[in-house]
């Protein structure tokens, strides 16, 4: 199943397809293009962003239902899911933590650490694809890559069912997200309700969003110099739209390769899914939004200060040294894409029985 990516339009919840496309209207449907700008530079960020949905409603239709995403929570958090019984989706995309980790590689099954930084999964409904690769199409797809991954949840497919069906709770939960069918519990219909879940994790109303819809004062007048920077140096060649990233591929070094802590010459990046050349050191531009909560940066998860992570932008992207305002400037513009975080509700997991698989030892 394709999923789709929520975002609201004219005051109703619209679903559009996630291929990158950035939806022309934000949630308050028209209301951004009423609003003058009263600024040149408003007028100029409009023209490269676009607000993220404020109208937090949960999405509508079948590929959203409330039961799909009460379910979704459920296995979202459930480390019954992975082979030890210790590692959940939540493990290495905390709702705490930006959506992401705290850590350069998350850590996986018998301690073993991936091999990219784990990327947020707030907002990520609106990237054009998941992982850095882009190796899934959306987030129905990525659901399933981390529970068989040998490395991540370590639960072969057969077992991710045969955990789900020897938890009696979850009959009726799934039985509830996917009516009329015989059999429900299955791993795609597993990953359907993480994946609609997911959309929920939204993060609106972030200052650069409420400048975007016309409130001039929601920027500070560093934030200010720090965005007319942000877009006067190049930034925006990659990091635009919703997003503000997320809807291309790029090599990273385009202008200067980054030292090999930066980028090991062991991992192609995109080349490894496509084999183009091209792609060869490509990543997927990552998403800015949060980005001052999302510490280490990178796909190595190498750099912790975002100040450096500018730096090392500006010379390898785009081949030249800013200055310590100028550093100042884009870090205080990039603390101003922080939303509103998520509040979510543990959900309360159906309790294993006597017939419930082990974990693994």
């Amino acid at each position: 199943m394709r999923l789709l990516s929520l975002f609201a339009a004219s005051g109703a919840l619209v679903l559009a397809a996630c291929s990158g496309e950035t939806p022309k209207n934000d949630a308050s449907g028209t209301e951004a293009a009423m609003v003058p700008a009263s600024e040149e530079l408003m007028g100029s960020a409009r023209q490269v962003f676009k607000p993220l949905p404020s109208n937090q409603s949960l999405p509508q239709g079948d590929v959203a239902t409330p039961e799909k995403i009460a379910l979704g929570a459920m296995l979202y958090f459930d480390p019954r899911l992975s082979a030890s019984h210790a590692i959940s989706c939540a493990s290495c995309h905390s709702m705490g933590l930006g959506g992401a980790d705290a850590q350069p590689t998350s850590i996986g099954h018998h301690w073993q650490h991936g091999g990219r930084n784990a990327p947020t999964v707030f907002n990520a409904a609106f990237n054009m694809a998941q992982f850095w690769d882009g190796r899934a199409r959306d987030l129905t797809d990525q659901a399933g890559g981390p529970m068989v991954n040998p490395v991540e949840m370590a639960s072969a497919a057969p077992h991710v069912i045969e955990q789900l069906k020897g938890i009696p709770g979850y009959r009726d939960a799934f039985g509830s997200a996917f009516p009329g069918d015989v059999d429900p519990i299955s791993l795609p219909h597993a990953q359907a309700a993480i994946a609609a879940f997911e959309l929920t994790l939204v993060t609106p109303n972030a200052p650069f969003d409420r400048y975007l819809r016309g409130d001039a004062a929601a920027l500070s007048v560093t934030q200010k110099a720090g965005l007319k920077l942000f877009m006067d140096k190049g930034c925006t060649t990659c990091h635009n739209g919703m997003n503000i990233g997320g809807n291309m591929y790029a090599k990273f070094g385009v202008a200067q390769a980054p030292g090999p802590d930066l980028l090991p010459r062991g991992d192609l990046g995109r080349f490894t899914i496509t084999k183009q050349e091209s792609d060869r050191y490509a990543f997927k531009v990552p998403t800015l939004r949060n980005i001052a909560l999302t510490a280490p940066y990178f796909h190595t998860g190498k750099v912790w200060d975002l100040r450096e992570a500018i730096a090392v932008m500006a010379r390898s992207q785009l081949g030249t040294t800013l200055s310590q305002d100028e550093v100042t400037k884009i870090e205080a513009f990039l603390q101003s894409l922080t939303g509103d975080q998520p509040k979510i509700v543990l959900p309360a997991l159906p309790p294993s029985v006597g017939t419930t698989p082990r974990p693994e030892n």
